[in-house]
């Protein structure tokens, strides 16, 4: 089988495959575990989760734990703005998911400007992962927001090492973000690729019902791939079948071009 293609996280260095994995609902299924260990088994080796994430760190813990070798990124995150509240979070981090170093921690969510003045001020969240960072529990620091604005300080700022950031077909508006970041050497992470809000699943029943139009999820999927800016994606899965799906779009695409881009840019606006 065709293994993952891997590009490089920016600055951090780490050469990382450009399908990565969310771990975000991953422990709500029955079958997490093996959605995890599915997605390790077929060369994933990137892993998003958070310690607000309901059981995912525990569960990462759980595989790396099981496994002889463990030899994944895991990037996690911390909703604290406070330096003492994020080193608690990446000490928690660090017990759960059963590691002496995590790959990358990043501030979670940092999406206005309150937030951001809490964690780039005095005694802020950044701090704290700078002094994890010393320490010698985290790699690389990184950062998380659903407002351009904000996302746009952080990519400026140069405190960190990656961004993670929404884009999708319905959600285009980060592209310029995006390229201003790989710009920058910044890594750049891609949330809800597929274009979360539960889209999946309408469009996973649309195909069900005869729909046979470019709005896929292995086009969504494509279209984020397509763009070289992009470091890694990290669409969510609860079953390894999903897994196996994105795995096997990954390692066969071909990357669009601008007519296939606009195309389903226009159905996803039409018919969402």
């Amino acid at each position: 089988m065709a293994e993952l293609k891997r590009r490089r996280l920016g600055r951090t260095g780490l050469m990382v495959t450009e399908l990565g994995l969310g771990a975000m609902d991953t422990p709500q299924s029955p079958e997490g575990k093996a959605t995890l260990n599915a997605a390790l088994d077929r060369g994933v080796d990137f892993v998003d989760t958070a310690r607000e994430y309901e059981g995912s760190e525990f569960l990462i813990g759980q595989v790396v734990r099981a496994r002889e070798e463990a030899s994944f990124h895991i990037a996690s995150k911390t909703f604290s703005h406070t330096l003492d509240g994020s080193q608690r979070d990446i000490d928690r981090s660090v017990s759960f998911l059963g590691v002496e170093r995590i790959s990358l921690y990043q501030l979670h969510d940092i999406s206005t400007d309150a937030a951001w003045g809490e964690v780039m001020g005095d005694d802020g969240a950044l701090e704290g992962l700078q002094v994890a960072q010393y320490r010698g529990l985290i790699g690389h620091i990184g950062v998380s927001s659903h407002n351009l604005e904000v996302a746009e300080r952080a990519i400026d700022s140069g405190a960190f090492d990656t961004v993670m950031l929404e884009y999708s077909a319905f959600y285009t508006e980060s592209a310029p973000l995006i390229e201003r970041a790989a710009e920058r050497d910044i890594g750049v992470i891609i949330m809800r690729p597929l274009g979360g809000s539960g889209r999946t699943s309408v469009m996973r029943g649309r195909l069900d019902e005869g729909y046979d139009g470019p709005l896929t999820p292995a086009n969504l999927l494509r279209y984020v791939l397509s763009n070289p800016a992009v470091s890694v994606a990290i669409p969510g899965a609860r079953y390894p079948s999903r897994i196996e799906q994105n795995v096997a779009i990954a390692t066969t695409y071909s990357p669009m071009d601008d007519a296939e881009r606009r195309e389903i840019e226009t159905e996803a606006a039409r018919l969402y």
